[in-house]
């Protein structure tokens, strides 16, 4: 079994959340310790939703960076949205621009992910990058301090099928528990 590490060499741990079962407040509870064991001072938080608006599937990033720039005090620290979603095509200069407007900044991701039937409608918090496009077999440089996904269908041979016939109730139920989640764990850095 290999062991994945996060960017500062310590063991990338990975948490599952079954919104049916767990709430959105220890969701956040979690994502609040896990950035305040890893943002260092001064880092600026920068919230990276990724996906393309136009698969129900994919949508996930773009639904909760949307909910988030509704009602966060600096709404140009939200990248992806319904309006401007970052996806494959336009990720490498997203983030080059977020790099050159904040030196240094602390990133939390997230995603839609495919993964194990059973896993279908649970959420991810991992102390590490998210590889984008992974499931559908895309090359993208890892993003992230945080990460989080929503896994919204099965993983298997045909994924772009899978996500483009994935229905749109489970894909907003996830972003709901993540943005309220992201709320609730992130206010302090939010203001």
């Amino acid at each position: 079994m290999k062991t994945l590490l996060n960017y500062r060499g310590n063991k990338k741990k990975t948490q599952y959340y079954n919104r049916t079962e767990s709430t959105y407040q220890s969701f956040g509870q979690a994502l609040k310790i896990m950035t305040e064991q890893t943002i260092g001072q001064n880092q600026p938080l920068i919230l990276v939703c990724i996906g393309s608006d136009r698969i129900t599937g994919d949508c996930l990033g773009p639904l909760v960076g949307h909910k988030l720039s509704q009602v966060v005090p600096h709404p140009e620290r939200i990248y992806g949205t319904l309006k401007e979603p970052v996806h494959a095509r336009n990720l490498k200069q997203v983030l080059k621009e977020i790099h050159r407007t904040y030196p240094n900044p602390f990133l939390i991701v997230v995603d839609a992910s495919l993964g194990l039937t059973d896993h279908i409608g649970y959420i991810t918090l991992s102390n590490g990058p998210l590889r984008p496009g992974e499931g559908v077999k895309k090359r993208l440089p890892p993003v992230g301090e945080i990460s989080i996904t929503g896994i919204v269908n099965a993983s298997s041979e045909n994924s772009s099928f899978l996500l483009q016939n994935t229905r749109l109730h489970l894909v907003e139920e996830l972003a709901d528990y993540i943005f309220l989640g992201m709320l609730n764990g992130l206010q302090h850095y939010m203001i």
